[in-house]
């Protein structure tokens, strides 16, 4: 018996260290001991309706970053989607004003943000423009087009049919929260599950082997800049719903706290390497953290250094483990 108990112990004790490898596996118990911790520190951080106020504030980068972990495990990045969640707004804004048709003026706004993400995959995989470079003018491109279409004003009175998106709720949550966890499950399920998503990984461990061995990389690059356009679209409209206004300014710094947020997850800055899952862990982690500085009362300015040194830490990691397993190659 005594040895069946060792056996069991070291089975158990091999499997945590097994977990204890995955990035998920070390968020989720960060997110614990944080929460642990933060409910002894601040009685109102446990309760309902902060815990609402954190996945509400999480909901828009969340959606986003299912998108962009998929963008990263294929080696790309796109640093447009702040000017194309705000294009979508403005867009569905000045629709909603002139034909007050509400599915009309959604169609709209997504295809303007479908436009900007087909631009950049087709930039980045015909014409092999630098993923950095392109979405980066691309985001100054828009950005300049949505001071022309809005001529520098917010587009205000939005429709209560359409603002319903972002404001009604069903069993006491809001809406945007029920989009957000759809689209986490949806696309963790697809990334893990389906031939063409997983072909991601393929492309971002070795993108020359991967066209060598029939993938589509063109197609696939394509696919994946419209991909994360969309839900920059989608998480436009819940913020346009949610406020019932539509800015010009909305969104600026969502794209770096978004990459953050993958990487922190586990994506890697070279590809290869990520899930939806983490992602999500990732964004929660930020909005956790964020709420508990404020529950602190921290200086907004120190929630930004804050922001930043876990970036610049989360890419440390990335490299350090990068290094380690060409080390053990």
């Amino acid at each position: 018996m005594r040895c069946c108990m060792v056996n069991r112990g070291s089975l158990v004790l091999k499997s945590v260290r097994t977990l204890s490898t995955f990035r998920e596996f070390s968020l989720v118990i960060v997110l614990v001991l944080v929460s642990i911790g933060m409910s002894i520190a601040s009685p109102v951080f446990m309760t309902k309706e902060n815990v609402e106020a954190i996945l509400l504030a999480l909901s828009v980068e969340a959606t986003i970053a299912v998108g962009m972990v998929i963008l990263l495990i294929s080696g790309g990045l796109d640093l447009s989607v702040g000017s194309t969640l705000a294009l979508t707004g403005v867009v569905t804004g000045l629709l909603l004003t002139s034909s007050g048709s509400i599915p009309f003026s959604i169609l709209g706004g997504m295809l303007a943000a479908l436009a900007v993400g087909l631009c950049n995959g087709l930039l980045v995989a015909r014409l092999k423009i630098n993923p950095f470079i392109t979405t980066l003018g691309m985001n100054m491109a828009v950005r300049g087009l949505l001071l022309v279409l809005a001529q520098g004003r917010a587009v205000l009175n939005l429709p209560p049919g359409f603002t319903v998106i972002g404001q009604g709720r069903l069993l006491g949550i809001q809406y945007p929260i029920y989009i957000m966890f759809f689209l986490v499950i949806a696309g963790d399920i697809l990334v893990r599950n389906t031939r063409f998503f997983r072909q991601n990984y393929y492309l971002g461990g070795n993108e020359k082997a991967a066209r060598l061995s029939g993938i589509n990389v063109d197609l696939v690059k394509i696919c994946d800049y419209c991909l994360v356009a969309l839900l920059a679209g989608v998480a436009g409209l819940l913020i346009t719903a949610r406020f019932g206004s539509a800015s010009v300014t909305v969104g600026s710094g969502i794209e770096l706290r978004v990459i953050t947020a993958a990487i922190i997850g586990g994506a890697s800055l070279n590809g290869g390497e990520g899930s939806v899952f983490g992602a999500f862990l990732g964004a929660l982690f930020m909005g956790v953290l964020a709420n508990a500085l404020n529950l602190l009362g921290v200086d907004v300015y120190w929630q930004n250094l804050v922001t930043g040194l876990i970036l610049i830490t989360a890419v440390v990691i990335d490299v350090v483990n990068e290094k380690r397993k060409n080390r053990q190659k």
